[in-house]
Protein backbone atom coordinates (compact mmCIF):
# COMPACT_ATOMS: atom_id res chain seq x y z
CA UNK A 1 0.00 0.00 0.00
CA UNK A 2 0.93 3.49 -0.29
CA UNK A 3 2.30 5.47 3.04
CA UNK A 4 -0.83 7.10 2.78
CA UNK A 5 -3.90 6.93 1.31
CA UNK A 6 -7.99 8.08 0.90
CA UNK A 7 -9.77 4.85 0.81
CA UNK A 8 -13.44 4.71 0.99
CA UNK A 9 -13.70 8.40 2.83
CA UNK A 10 -10.94 7.27 5.12
CA UNK A 11 -7.33 8.09 5.28
CA UNK A 12 -5.23 5.45 6.00
CA UNK A 13 -1.51 5.99 7.13
CA UNK A 14 1.49 3.09 7.49
CA UNK A 15 1.98 3.93 10.97
CA UNK A 16 5.49 4.43 11.58
CA UNK A 17 6.67 4.37 14.81
CA UNK A 18 5.94 0.68 14.58
CA UNK A 19 8.20 -0.30 12.14
CA UNK A 20 10.39 -1.93 11.69
CA UNK A 21 8.70 -4.39 13.95
CA UNK A 22 5.22 -4.18 13.11
CA UNK A 23 3.60 -3.01 9.95
CA UNK A 24 0.43 -1.63 11.45
CA UNK A 25 -2.52 0.85 9.67
CA UNK A 26 -3.80 3.47 10.81
CA UNK A 27 -7.58 4.49 10.05
CA UNK A 28 -8.61 8.66 10.45
CA UNK A 29 -12.06 9.50 9.85
CA UNK A 30 -11.51 13.13 11.62
CA UNK A 31 -9.12 15.57 10.82
CA UNK A 32 -7.67 16.51 13.87
CA UNK A 33 -6.98 12.83 14.11
CA UNK A 34 -5.02 13.75 11.08
CA UNK A 35 -3.28 16.18 12.50
CA UNK A 36 -2.43 14.17 15.37
CA UNK A 37 -0.89 12.11 13.23
CA UNK A 38 1.42 14.30 11.83
CA UNK A 39 2.23 15.75 15.16
CA UNK A 40 3.14 12.69 16.82
CA UNK A 41 5.07 11.43 13.92
CA UNK A 42 2.73 8.51 12.45
CA UNK A 43 3.32 9.66 9.41
CA UNK A 44 6.43 11.39 8.70
CA UNK A 45 8.49 13.05 5.44
CA UNK A 46 7.85 16.45 4.10
CA UNK A 47 5.98 15.03 1.08
CA UNK A 48 3.96 12.63 2.89
CA UNK A 49 3.05 15.04 5.25
CA UNK A 50 1.54 17.35 2.61
CA UNK A 51 -0.89 14.50 1.16
CA UNK A 52 -1.89 13.93 4.85
CA UNK A 53 -2.94 17.10 5.06
CA UNK A 54 -4.50 17.37 1.48
CA UNK A 55 -6.49 14.47 2.70
CA UNK A 56 -7.17 16.15 6.60
CA UNK A 57 -8.99 18.50 4.33
CA UNK A 58 -10.79 16.34 2.18
CA UNK A 59 -11.97 14.62 5.51
CA UNK A 60 -12.99 18.09 7.30
CA UNK A 61 -15.26 18.82 4.70
CA UNK A 62 -16.69 15.40 4.26
CA UNK A 63 -17.56 15.54 7.99
CA UNK A 64 -18.63 19.11 7.80
CA UNK A 65 -22.65 19.96 8.44
CA UNK A 66 -22.29 23.23 6.93
CA UNK A 67 -25.22 23.92 4.56
CA UNK A 68 -23.69 26.62 2.89
CA UNK A 69 -20.52 26.86 0.08
CA UNK A 70 -19.48 29.75 2.44
CA UNK A 71 -19.83 28.04 6.06
CA UNK A 72 -17.70 25.30 4.45
CA UNK A 73 -15.22 27.31 3.44
CA UNK A 74 -14.88 29.06 7.07
CA UNK A 75 -14.67 25.53 8.32
CA UNK A 76 -12.09 24.74 5.85
CA UNK A 77 -9.80 27.36 7.00
CA UNK A 78 -9.82 26.74 10.80
CA UNK A 79 -9.09 23.00 9.08
CA UNK A 80 -6.10 23.93 7.66
CA UNK A 81 -5.08 26.27 10.31
CA UNK A 82 -5.46 23.05 12.98
CA UNK A 83 -2.98 21.35 10.52
CA UNK A 84 -0.62 23.92 9.72
CA UNK A 85 0.45 24.36 12.91
CA UNK A 86 1.50 20.63 13.48
CA UNK A 87 5.16 20.97 12.56
CA UNK A 88 6.41 24.50 11.32
CA UNK A 89 9.78 23.31 8.89
CA UNK A 90 8.04 21.07 5.82
CA UNK A 91 6.58 23.67 3.25
CA UNK A 92 5.06 20.93 1.88
CA UNK A 93 2.39 20.87 4.67
CA UNK A 94 1.60 24.51 4.15
CA UNK A 95 1.71 23.94 0.19
CA UNK A 96 -0.69 21.21 0.24
CA UNK A 97 -3.07 23.39 2.58
CA UNK A 98 -3.09 25.86 -0.01
CA UNK A 99 -3.69 24.05 -2.86
CA UNK A 100 -6.51 22.38 -1.00
CA UNK A 101 -8.26 25.84 -0.08
CA UNK A 102 -7.55 27.32 -3.20
CA UNK A 103 -9.67 24.75 -5.25
CA UNK A 104 -12.30 24.99 -2.67
CA UNK A 105 -12.19 29.06 -3.55
CA UNK A 106 -12.89 28.21 -7.38
CA UNK A 107 -16.99 28.20 -6.49
CA UNK A 108 -19.08 25.45 -6.60
CA UNK A 109 -22.86 25.98 -6.65
CA UNK A 110 -23.81 23.38 -3.42
CA UNK A 111 -21.67 21.87 -1.19
CA UNK A 112 -21.60 18.57 -2.18
CA UNK A 113 -19.68 19.58 -5.41
CA UNK A 114 -17.45 21.29 -3.14
CA UNK A 115 -16.45 18.13 -1.27
CA UNK A 116 -16.43 16.47 -4.20
CA UNK A 117 -13.85 19.09 -5.72
CA UNK A 118 -11.48 18.65 -2.62
CA UNK A 119 -11.68 14.31 -2.24
CA UNK A 120 -10.37 14.40 -5.76
CA UNK A 121 -7.67 17.65 -5.21
CA UNK A 122 -5.93 15.36 -2.12
CA UNK A 123 -6.04 12.39 -5.09
CA UNK A 124 -4.08 14.56 -7.44
CA UNK A 125 -1.87 15.89 -4.78
CA UNK A 126 -0.92 12.26 -3.98
CA UNK A 127 -1.06 10.34 -7.37
CA UNK A 128 0.93 13.39 -8.87
CA UNK A 129 4.06 12.97 -5.83
CA UNK A 130 4.49 9.39 -6.95
CA UNK A 131 5.13 10.79 -10.39
CA UNK A 132 7.26 13.71 -9.24
CA UNK A 133 9.51 10.82 -7.47
CA UNK A 134 9.62 8.76 -10.61
CA UNK A 135 11.10 12.11 -12.58
CA UNK A 136 13.03 12.90 -9.99
CA UNK A 137 15.00 9.00 -9.65
CA UNK A 138 15.52 9.49 -13.10
CA UNK A 139 17.32 12.37 -13.04
CA UNK A 140 19.45 11.96 -10.20
CA UNK A 141 20.29 8.24 -10.91
CA UNK A 142 22.34 9.76 -13.80
CA UNK A 143 24.41 11.23 -10.94
CA UNK A 144 24.65 7.40 -9.54
CA UNK A 145 28.19 5.77 -11.17
CA UNK A 146 28.45 2.10 -11.33
CA UNK A 147 30.11 0.36 -7.74
CA UNK A 148 29.41 3.69 -5.77
CA UNK A 149 29.06 3.65 -2.47
CA UNK A 150 26.28 6.38 -1.53
CA UNK A 151 25.22 7.86 2.11
CA UNK A 152 22.42 8.81 3.33
CA UNK A 153 20.59 10.24 6.43
CA UNK A 154 17.04 10.00 7.91
CA UNK A 155 14.64 8.39 5.77
CA UNK A 156 13.63 9.62 2.04
CA UNK A 157 12.11 6.40 0.69
CA UNK A 158 8.39 5.50 -0.25
CA UNK A 159 7.63 6.16 3.66
CA UNK A 160 8.54 9.88 3.61
CA UNK A 161 6.41 10.13 0.37
CA UNK A 162 3.34 8.97 -0.85
CA UNK A 163 5.62 5.99 -2.36
CA UNK A 164 8.74 5.72 -4.38
CA UNK A 165 10.99 8.19 -1.81
CA UNK A 166 13.30 11.42 -2.88
CA UNK A 167 16.98 10.19 -1.42
CA UNK A 168 16.17 6.88 -1.72
CA UNK A 169 14.08 6.79 -4.80
CA UNK A 170 17.40 8.22 -6.96
CA UNK A 171 19.11 5.00 -5.18
CA UNK A 172 16.13 2.46 -5.44
CA UNK A 173 16.28 3.46 -9.93
CA UNK A 174 19.85 3.25 -9.82
CA UNK A 175 19.47 0.00 -8.81
CA UNK A 176 16.61 -0.80 -10.89
CA UNK A 177 19.36 0.11 -13.69
CA UNK A 178 21.48 -2.48 -12.58
CA UNK A 179 23.83 -0.27 -11.41
CA UNK A 180 26.19 -1.89 -8.36
CA UNK A 181 25.71 0.32 -5.63
CA UNK A 182 26.15 0.09 -1.48
CA UNK A 183 24.43 2.27 0.87
CA UNK A 184 25.86 3.46 4.05
CA UNK A 185 22.44 4.31 6.32
CA UNK A 186 23.19 6.74 9.04
CA UNK A 187 21.02 5.54 11.88
CA UNK A 188 19.38 9.22 12.43
CA UNK A 189 19.13 9.68 16.18
CA UNK A 190 16.81 10.80 17.90
CA UNK A 191 13.82 9.22 16.82
CA UNK A 192 16.25 6.13 14.57
CA UNK A 193 14.73 6.83 10.98
CA UNK A 194 17.67 5.33 9.24
CA UNK A 195 18.10 2.71 11.41
CA UNK A 196 14.17 1.79 11.92
CA UNK A 197 12.63 2.92 8.56
CA UNK A 198 15.35 3.69 5.69
CA UNK A 199 17.60 0.18 6.72
CA UNK A 200 14.02 -1.54 6.31
CA UNK A 201 12.80 -0.21 3.19
CA UNK A 202 16.49 -1.23 1.86
CA UNK A 203 16.01 -4.34 2.80
CA UNK A 204 12.50 -4.97 1.37
CA UNK A 205 14.02 -4.16 -1.99
CA UNK A 206 17.16 -5.99 -2.00
CA UNK A 207 19.58 -3.07 -1.82
CA UNK A 208 23.04 -3.53 -0.42
CA UNK A 209 23.02 -1.56 2.82
CA UNK A 210 25.47 -1.33 5.81
CA UNK A 211 24.11 0.58 9.23
CA UNK A 212 26.06 2.95 10.64
CA UNK A 213 26.44 5.61 13.62
CA UNK A 214 25.96 8.44 12.59
CA UNK A 215 29.45 9.82 14.67
CA UNK A 216 30.40 6.76 12.13
CA UNK A 217 30.11 9.09 9.08
CA UNK A 218 33.21 11.07 8.75
CA UNK A 219 35.26 7.98 9.22
CA UNK A 220 34.27 6.65 6.28
CA UNK A 221 34.65 9.59 4.46
CA UNK A 222 38.14 10.70 5.36
CA UNK A 223 38.68 6.93 4.57
CA UNK A 224 37.30 6.78 0.76
CA UNK A 225 34.22 4.44 1.71
CA UNK A 226 32.26 7.22 0.28
CA UNK A 227 30.99 8.10 -3.37
CA UNK A 228 28.17 10.37 -2.53
CA UNK A 229 26.24 11.74 -0.14
CA UNK A 230 22.11 12.14 -1.10
CA UNK A 231 19.75 13.67 1.84
CA UNK A 232 16.01 14.83 1.26
CA UNK A 233 15.07 18.45 2.41
CA UNK A 234 12.20 19.81 4.32
CA UNK A 235 12.69 23.19 2.75
CA UNK A 236 14.82 24.42 0.32
CA UNK A 237 15.01 28.85 0.44
CA UNK A 238 15.74 30.77 -2.84
CA UNK A 239 19.35 30.96 -1.97
CA UNK A 240 19.60 26.95 -1.96
CA UNK A 241 20.12 26.64 1.81
CA UNK A 242 18.56 23.18 2.70
CA UNK A 243 16.54 22.59 5.74
CA UNK A 244 16.84 19.15 6.94
CA UNK A 245 16.85 15.96 9.63
CA UNK A 246 19.04 17.36 12.16
CA UNK A 247 22.54 16.21 11.17
CA UNK A 248 22.47 16.70 7.79
CA UNK A 249 24.43 20.16 8.41
CA UNK A 250 27.61 18.14 9.75
CA UNK A 251 27.76 15.46 6.47
CA UNK A 252 27.60 18.14 3.99
CA UNK A 253 30.85 20.11 6.05
CA UNK A 254 32.56 16.27 5.91
CA UNK A 255 31.69 15.86 2.51
CA UNK A 256 33.29 19.19 0.96
CA UNK A 257 36.27 18.77 3.59
CA UNK A 258 36.70 15.50 1.72
CA UNK A 259 36.20 16.47 -1.87
CA UNK A 260 32.66 13.94 -1.84
CA UNK A 261 29.74 15.56 -3.55
CA UNK A 262 26.65 16.17 -1.89
CA UNK A 263 22.98 16.55 -3.38
CA UNK A 264 19.79 17.49 -1.84
CA UNK A 265 16.54 15.43 -3.40
CA UNK A 266 13.33 17.40 -3.67
CA UNK A 267 9.92 18.41 -5.64
CA UNK A 268 9.81 21.77 -6.63
CA UNK A 269 6.84 22.07 -4.09
CA UNK A 270 9.85 21.88 -1.04
CA UNK A 271 11.26 24.92 -2.66
CA UNK A 272 10.17 28.22 -1.02
CA UNK A 273 11.15 31.22 -2.74
CA UNK A 274 9.65 33.52 -0.42
CA UNK A 275 12.18 32.89 1.91
CA UNK A 276 15.95 34.49 0.76
CA UNK A 277 17.95 31.93 3.10
CA UNK A 278 18.10 29.25 5.69
CA UNK A 279 18.01 31.58 8.35
CA UNK A 280 14.41 32.46 8.03
CA UNK A 281 13.42 28.82 7.82
CA UNK A 282 11.79 28.46 11.62
CA UNK A 283 12.94 24.76 12.86
CA UNK A 284 10.75 22.29 15.17
CA UNK A 285 11.95 21.49 18.42
CA UNK A 286 10.36 18.61 19.49
CA UNK A 287 10.21 17.07 23.41
CA UNK A 288 13.19 16.17 25.24
CA UNK A 289 12.66 12.70 26.22
CA UNK A 290 12.99 11.78 22.40
CA UNK A 291 16.45 12.31 23.07
CA UNK A 292 17.07 10.77 26.97
CA UNK A 293 14.78 7.71 25.73
CA UNK A 294 14.66 5.33 23.10
CA UNK A 295 11.35 4.02 22.74
CA UNK A 296 10.44 4.47 26.21
CA UNK A 297 13.55 2.99 27.29
CA UNK A 298 15.65 5.78 29.41
CA UNK A 299 19.12 6.34 28.23
CA UNK A 300 20.05 9.12 30.26
CA UNK A 301 19.86 9.72 34.35
CA UNK A 302 16.50 11.49 35.76
CA UNK A 303 17.00 14.84 35.98
CA UNK A 304 19.33 15.28 32.76
CA UNK A 305 18.15 18.38 30.77
CA UNK A 306 18.15 17.82 26.37
CA UNK A 307 18.06 19.62 23.59
CA UNK A 308 16.08 18.18 20.63
CA UNK A 309 15.82 20.50 17.31
CA UNK A 310 14.22 18.32 14.64
CA UNK A 311 15.85 20.26 11.89
CA UNK A 312 19.31 22.06 10.73
CA UNK A 313 20.25 24.03 7.97
CA UNK A 314 22.67 23.32 5.04
CA UNK A 315 24.43 26.65 3.70
CA UNK A 316 24.02 26.16 -0.05
CA UNK A 317 27.77 26.77 -0.31
CA UNK A 318 28.19 22.70 0.79
CA UNK A 319 25.51 21.39 -1.62
CA UNK A 320 27.26 20.41 -4.70
CA UNK A 321 23.08 20.21 -6.20
CA UNK A 322 19.47 19.72 -5.96
CA UNK A 323 17.78 17.12 -7.66
CA UNK A 324 13.92 17.92 -8.40
CA UNK A 325 11.62 16.44 -10.48
CA UNK A 326 12.25 19.34 -13.44
CA UNK A 327 15.94 18.74 -13.65
CA UNK A 328 19.12 19.29 -11.40
CA UNK A 329 19.61 22.88 -10.09
CA UNK A 330 23.61 23.97 -9.83
CA UNK A 331 24.84 27.06 -8.28
CA UNK A 332 24.01 30.26 -8.77
CA UNK A 333 20.93 28.72 -7.04
CA UNK A 334 18.62 31.89 -7.07
CA UNK A 335 18.67 31.79 -10.64
CA UNK A 336 18.71 28.20 -11.46
CA UNK A 337 15.73 27.51 -8.19
CA UNK A 338 13.49 30.01 -10.08
CA UNK A 339 14.32 28.62 -13.41
CA UNK A 340 12.68 25.20 -11.96
CA UNK A 341 9.80 26.53 -10.22
CA UNK A 342 8.72 28.76 -12.93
Amino acid sequence: MRTVEWRDGLVRMIDQRELPHRLVVAEFTDYREVARAIREMIVRGAPAIGAAAAFGMALAARQSRAETCEELLAELEEAAEVLRATRPTAVNLSWALGRMLGRAHKGYSDVQGMVKALEEEAQAIADEDVEINKRMGAYGAELISDGDNILTHCNTGALATVDYGTALGVIRTAHQQGKRIHVWVDETRPRLQGARLTAWELKQLDIPMTLIADNAAGHLMRTGKVDIVLVGADRIARNGDVANKIGTYKLAVLAKENGIPFYSVAPTSTIDLSIASGDEIPIEERDPEEVTSIQGMRIAPEGVEAYNPAFDITPHRYVTGIVTEKGIAYPPYERGLRALCG
